[in-house]
């Protein structure tokens, strides 16, 4: 199949008619990727459900979260994980911190290589007293280690990334830090973003886990999961919206503390637009209708970012006005080639007005293929790399 993918125009494209990516230079796949033409279909069918069934459309609602948690529970490896779904990872990852005991232990630690949901978050945490300890992100290789041995008896939750954001960097070792922070008591928390949909991917079950399908799984804005460890069936986060407690609102009685939901639902929030649900689903299906399985999407992966980083190489581009890591082996990066420059944010622009769809974060210019893109597409858009260089 991958041959077919290769060719141009690519198998898949026709597709994503209405995104048009046969006819421009889509490298933004690490961030948004298009959505095949089912996905309307989603929308089309939650409208349809909404003025038929009108308030009575959230058990058909419900449905489609679940079809959606199946999806991720695939993509995890875990097929019966605990899932609380939310719009974004940021309104998970701040129920997942209301849940901890930080006045016992007021000690976080993560990296300097996070997106900025969690980045923002703590920093902020930390003007109010908590303190927060920022790992340096590289070397990549060593990450785990180092952030097994920056945790202490104060400390409440590690968190880390399982694929570095900027870098594309996979953060290896997440086994073993997840067996320290159990051995101690803390909590490891994991955002796998960068990783589903790129790689095959499986987390130890101590861990928490979040995620979402705005980049690599094509689901759209507001399709994003926290996977619970079973530990967690304890905790209060004191962040909670009516929904985690949906299930009981029939019983009449008031109870002397708030009462929780069974898992996942535990962490849920409140009333939410269904739509998101109902386009994620279809896009599941469709993945599962194209084969487009975690080792294949893998395969895509490895041999589209290892056309461009040969292709850019060929170009003899000074280091000093752009270069990228040629010493890590290509298997320890994930989904998207990232090159260092000074310039990278006016590269981006640059490239933008010749047709060619990037993005850049600090210094480093990220190309972001999907597997919809041939390779002619490929190699057009590094020849035109070539053109704004010189």
């Amino acid at each position: 199949m991958i041959d077919d993918l290769r060719r141009s125009p690519n198998a898949l494209a026709p597709h994503y008619s209405r995104f048009r990516v046969a006819e421009r230079l889509l490298l933004t796949g690490h961030s948004h990727q298009a959505w095949p033409d089912v996905a309307l279909d989603g929308q089309v069918e939650a409208f349809t459900d909404a003025a038929e069934a009108v308030d009575a459309k959230w058990e058909r609602a419900f449905a489609k979260a679940e079809r959606v948690r199946g999806g991720f529970r695939r993509l995890l490896d875990d097929p019966t994980a605990d899932l609380a779904l939310d719009a974004n990872t940021h309104a998970l990852v701040v129920r997942f911190l209301s849940a901890l005991d930080l006045r016992a232990r007021p000690r976080l630690v993560t990296t300097d290589g996070e997106f900025h949901s969690v980045r923002r978050q703590l920093a902020r945490l930390a003007e109010e007293g908590v303190e927060v300890v920022r790992v340096p992100a590289e070397p990549a290789d060593t990450l785990a280690e180092r952030l097994a041995a920056a945790t202490d008896a104060r400390t409440s939750a590690v968190l880390v990334s399982a694929v570095l954001f900027e870098t594309s960097r996979i953060v290896p070792g997440l086994a073993g830090l997840a067996e320290s922070c159990a051995a101690a008591g803390v909590e490891l928390l994991i955002d796998a973003y960068h990783a589903l949909g790129v790689l095959p991917f499986s987390a130890p079950r101590s861990a928490w886990v979040t995620g979402g399908g705005y980049k690599y799984l094509q689901l759209g804005e507001g399709n994003c999961f926290l996977r619970l460890p079973a530990h967690a069936a304890g905790l209060r986060p004191v962040i909670t919206g009516w929904f985690a407690e949906f299930a009981a609102l029939a019983d009449e009685s008031t109870p002397d503390r708030v009462v929780y939901a069974p898992g996942g639902d535990r962490f849920a929030g409140s009333t939410y637009d269904p739509t998101s649900h109902y386009r994620a689903a279809r896009v599941f299906d469709f993945f599962d209708e194209q084969k487009l399985t975690p080792d294949l999407l893998r395969e895509i992966s490895q041999h589209q970012t290892g056309l461009l980083a040969d292709a850019f190489d060929a170009l003899n581009a000074p280091d000093d006005l752009i270069t990228r890591d040629r010493t890590t082996p290509r298997t320890a990066f994930a989904g998207f080639l990232a090159l260092r420059s000074p310039h990278a944010g006016r590269l981006r622009q640059a490239l933008a007005h010749r047709g060619v769809s990037t993005d850049s974060r600090g210094d480093h210019l990220r190309l972001g293929p999907a597997p919809y893109l041939s390779d002619d597409q490929l190699e057009a858009a590094i020849a035109t790399l070539g053109e704004t260089l010189s």
